[in-house]
């Protein structure tokens, strides 16, 4: 049977949403039709896109489809597409929708994707396989899609939030030290395994070799660059509304390198994909709170507002 229409979550201007039935795009021989099981919201880039902050950018507008981390069933596989039908897929989005804007074109029940653009995965992995999206920008991270010159691991991490605990359990997956996570929430504190999650206030270390921001507050820059040795790096892996700016003697007597990390490639996707299948990074305590799409109003402000919310799922399958 051939689908030609699905719901999907709409933003039709900043904080304000509906659930559409739209027109999928055309089928090609190469697409595939994925019915999708559940969607992730994203308290990053997504969250912008919804209080309308997100920096100017090609292809930005309303109405939108959001949504990048989607995972579901391939339920019909053109002629020349190498993924079987039956097959448990993770989409990073899509152009799917007609008449609306897709960034990311993630949060519907149905998707028509070109095959190259999935990745298989176990269907034990179920809904944790959104997750895979956030541990592809962490990995991207620390390994910038095998860059010349390696990347220093970091030794503080700032938020700990699903990016804040993907990026530590990335670095115990690898073998690297514990690094340190400062958190200001007491609710987020809670929950890390094998390192230490402490307020900045009870730390009171100079010497960090690399700070690894993912809380996207651009304020804290400067407390940042005061907390590294001579020669540190500080990593924005957060996405920043604001412009930034700090202050140069600092950063100057440090002799401090800023470096930005940018979206994950398919190869940071495959590589954290693997470290799943292998049992070497967990995705499991990251998913606190799934709805349905007829609460997706409730869900979007549970998502960015409640400090307890981790991640939010959208459950498609009902």
């Amino acid at each position: 049977m051939t689908t030609t229409q699905a719901q999907a979550i709409v933003f039709d201007a900043p904080q304000t949403l509906s659930v559409q039935t739209l027109e999928l795009k055309a089928f090609d021989d190469a697409d595939l039709e994925v019915a999708v099981s559940h969607s992730g919201i994203s308290t990053g880039t997504e969250r912008l896109l919804w209080d309308g902050t997100m920096p100017p950018f090609p292809g930005l507008g309303y109405p939108l489809v959001p949504g990048y981390e989607t995972v579901g069933t391939v339920v019909r596989a053109g002629p020349k597409a190498e993924v079987a039908v039956g097959s448990h897929v993770f989409i990073p989005g899509s152009y799917s929708f007609q008449g609306v804007r897709n960034i990311f074109g993630g949060a519907g029940s149905h998707l028509i994707v070109a095959h190259d653009r999935v990745v298989v995965v176990a269907p034990e992995l179920g809904p944790k396989a959104v997750l895979l999206a956030l541990a592809a920008t962490c990995y991207h991270t620390v390994a910038m899609g095998g860059a010349k010159q390696p990347m220093v691991p970091p030794d503080l991490i700032v938020g700990h939030g699903v990016m804040g605990r993907l990026l530590a359990r990335i670095c115990l997956a690898l073998g690297w030290p514990a690094p340190t996570v400062w958190e200001t929430q007491p609710v987020r504190r809670e929950g890390a395994e094998g390192y230490a999650c402490i307020h900045p206030d009870e730390d009171t270390r100079k010497n960090y070799q690399a700070v690894y921001d993912v809380s996207g507050d651009g304020s804290i820059l400067n407390n940042l660059i005061m907390r590294l040795a001579p020669g540190g790096e500080v990593v924005l892996a957060g996405f920043y509304k604001h412009d930034l700016s700090f202050a140069f003697a600092p950063a100057f007597m440090r002799e401090a390198t800023l470096r930005i990390a940018a979206q994950w490639k398919k190869h940071d996707l495959l590589a954290v994909t693997a470290l799943v299948e292998q049992g070497r990074l967990s995705l499991d305590g990251l998913i606190t709170h799934t709805m349905n799409p007829g609460q997706a109003q409730e869900a979007y402000k549970v998502a960015f507002g409640d400090p307890q919310c981790l991640k939010m799922m959208i459950d498609w399958r009902a």
